[in-house]
């Protein structure tokens, strides 16, 4: 009898200082989304800052502060050019006004740091991927694509709140910068700048 009292006692020490544990860890996995809003950095083509934008990540906190995922966004900038005159190469002009637009798709693995674990949780965050990009110039009667790919990679710092104790349901600030190597020789772009910000759910 004493030995099966003990084994009880021994299996509910188990229980508790696992459960213990899975206290301290807090919640093993984040999911986050959101919109986006993005501003071109460093080129001529399109300049303004636009919130044509979203994003998606997930990870899973491999010990209580420093977590591994994946995420996946999209942002376009649009900027629209009046009526002027250009001189083509083979010595015609074409006055038109233009819109031009620089579509952007980065995806690919995070590393996450998040400094505390409770219901307010700052953390720093490291992106590396791929991007798939598309720069176009639509004028009157055509349009103009380049597609093209690059290495993607980007630092970001924010926040996610719980402010709910009842509920595993919060929120998202962060603002973050990327670089993605796609170039565009037509337009003069060696490489793709941004700065911007996100506000999103958590889960």
């Amino acid at each position: 009898m004493k030995k099966y009292i003990y084994i009880l006692m021994a299996a509910a020490m188990m229980l508790f200082v696992a459960g213990e544990a899975n206290a301290q860890m807090g919640k093993r996995y984040y999911v986050n989304g959101g919109w986006q809003f993005n501003g071109t950095v460093g080129n001529d083509f399109v300049t303004n800052a636009q919130g044509y934008g979203a994003y998606a990540e997930a990870g899973y906190y491999i010990s209580p502060m420093i977590a591994f995922g994946g995420f996946a966004s999209f942002g376009t900038n649009n900027e629209y050019i009046p009526k002027q005159t250009y001189q083509l190469k083979n010595g015609a002009a074409l006055t038109t006004d233009l819109d031009r637009s620089i579509y952007q798709v980065p995806f690919g693995a995070t590393m996450r740091l998040r400094f505390m674990h409770k219901e307010f949780q700052p953390y720093f965050e490291a992106k590396v991927g791929a991007e798939y990009s598309t720069q176009s110039t639509y004028m009157s009667t055509f349009v103009n694509n380049n597609d093209n790919w690059g290495f993607y990679v980007s630092p970001e710092v924010g926040f996610t709140f719980f402010p709910f104790h009842q509920a595993d349901f919060g929120f998202q600030v962060a603002a973050y910068y990327s670089y993605a190597t796609n170039t565009n020789k037509s337009y003069g772009i060696e490489g793709l700048n941004n700065l911007g910000f996100k506000l999103g759910i958590a889960f």
